[in-house]
């Protein structure tokens, strides 16, 4: 159900008209695919986000958090409610001068300005996040990671806001991790994460990053526009081998397509439609588990309507 004129002008009050309606999520996600989210809204600080987060639920409008739109497929219906990105205070960056030993980044901030900041600043632990292209928030959510590491080995402390609008720290021991996925309380919403870090040189650090990414770059399609990983790793195996050998690497459908360099990745080739990418999705399932008799699940979040 759409909100109603009365509910859209309250929202527009609370957030100072930080909303932008009918947004074509091909502009907001990294696969540049997807229909009209009902509203976008851009939360600039904790109190705001509490009051709008409380208005919401009140009215039992549908929400989510948006990041930056990677790890995400939005069908070609669009996607009713509102979606939140985090900015402002909420994609802030600190070092502490008393401990060079951690960092506190806000959840709205790109994984990608973390990794410039461990160059600029000097400080490693972070470099296998590099190309990642979601947000601290997504990244903390998804448990997100790359060649054997991930992030909840970095985390030092998770800051929340509870469904209750209460701001809590959660240390790392609370925390519980899965194969990407955290769990939290239902209706969580991140807010910022303290990772571990060491004092480092910018020149050791750049070599360190290069590593890292020329791995992405020499196995992944890099640049193209995707959501990344497709499939979850299934237990002692790898998604990509399984799809490859089903013969599908290259396989297109409409404008999506089986990259041909990495088979866990679907790439739009400028055309692709949501109903392409999940056509694949199916096809991919299939062939695998007719060969192998096993089930893919999926990584990338899928969300919207037909």
């Amino acid at each position: 159900m759409k909100m109603t004129e009365a509910q859209r002008r309250g929202m527009e009050e609370l957030t100072g008209a930080q909303v932008t309606w009918n947004a074509p999520m091909d502009r907001y996600t990294t696969f540049r695919i997807g229909g009209p989210a009902e509203a976008v809204y851009e939360a600039r600080d904790r109190e705001e986000l509490a009051r709008v987060l409380a208005f919401l639920r009140r009215e039992a409008i549908p929400w989510r958090l948006l990041g930056a739109g990677s790890n995400l497929l939005v069908r070609d219906g669009g996607v009713p409610g509102v979606l939140i990105v985090l900015k402002g205070t909420l994609a802030s960056f600190e070092r502490a001068a008393m401990n060079p030993f951690l960092v506190t980044a806000g959840a709205g901030l790109p994984v990608r300005s973390i990794i410039r900041r461990s160059l600029a600043d000097g400080f490693t632990g972070l470099e296998y996040l590099a190309g990642i292209p979601g947000t601290v928030g997504g990244a903390v959510a998804m448990n997100a990671g790359a060649f054997g590491k991930e992030i909840a080995s970095s985390l030092a402390s998770v800051s929340i806001l509870t469904a209750s609008g209460e701001v809590r720290v959660m240390e790392r021991a609370e925390l519980r991790f899965r194969y990407r996925q955290a769990e939290f309380p239902p209706e969580t919403v991140i807010l910022e994460a303290g990772l571990n870090v060491e004092p480092s040189s910018s020149e050791a650090v750049r070599r360190r990053l290069q590593t890292f990414v020329q791995r992405r770059k020499t196995g992944q399609p890099w640049g193209a526009a995707s959501a990344g990983s497709v499939f979850k790793n299934p237990p002692g195996d790898f998604a990509g081998r399984l799809i490859e050998e089903a013969g599908l690497k290259g396989k297109r459908i409409g404008g999506a397509e089986i990259s041909r360099k990495h088979a866990n990745f679907i790439v739009n080739t400028g055309t692709a439609t949501a109903a392409d990418v999940l056509a694949l999705m199916t096809l991919a399932r299939e062939r695998v588990h007719d060969r192998h008799g096993i089930q893919l699940e999926a990584e990338i979040q899928i969300i919207g309507e037909g």
